[in-house]
């Protein structure tokens, strides 16, 4: 009976364990569902962005969140920079979680979308407080949004 030795490549191990430790590149934006409710989430160090729609009401959210509190001001604005500028706001705007959480809701988002997908920043702005948002990568993620269970753009 013979011998036959088999080679198998060895990645020494201190490579290995670079590769292993190596940060993976993360999703800047996330497109998903929890259930029925399509979500779409963007987390920057200044700012969490959640978007969802629930098709059974019908009706679209989006909650930022932010390290410091928001200032409570009658008046919410998103201001959007990029090829289709446009500035929106609302005074239907709630606070949550120690003011942290600022969360708009409404039956029709079109604004919204197109601001996200066709512009290069956002701003959000309550009282003395703007946090910008880049919208680097988000054209993608908001178009599977627009489609994930028959959102509708309006």
């Amino acid at each position: 009976m013979s011998h036959i030795a088999r080679h198998r490549p060895r990645i020494a191990a201190p490579l290995l364990l670079v590769l292993c430790l190596a940060p993976l590149p993360a999703k800047a934006w996330d497109i998903g569902a929890e259930g029925l409710i399509c979500t779409l989430t963007h987390a920057t160090p200044d700012i969490v962005l959640r978007l969802t729609y629930d098709p059974a009401l019908p009706e679209y959210s989006i909650t930022l969140t932010t390290p410091a509190p928001w200032p409570d001001f009658p008046i919410f604005a998103l201001r959007f920079d990029g090829d289709q500028a446009m500035t929106i706001q609302t005074p239907r705007h709630v606070l949550s979680d120690g003011n942290r959480a600022l969360t708009v809701t409404d039956g029709g988002f079109g604004n919204v979308l197109d601001g996200l997908q066709f512009n290069t920043t956002a701003m959000a702005v309550t009282g003395d407080a703007t946090v910008t948002i880049p919208l680097d990568g988000a054209a993608p993620a908001v178009a599977a949004f627009r489609d994930c269970g028959g959102v509708p753009s309006v």
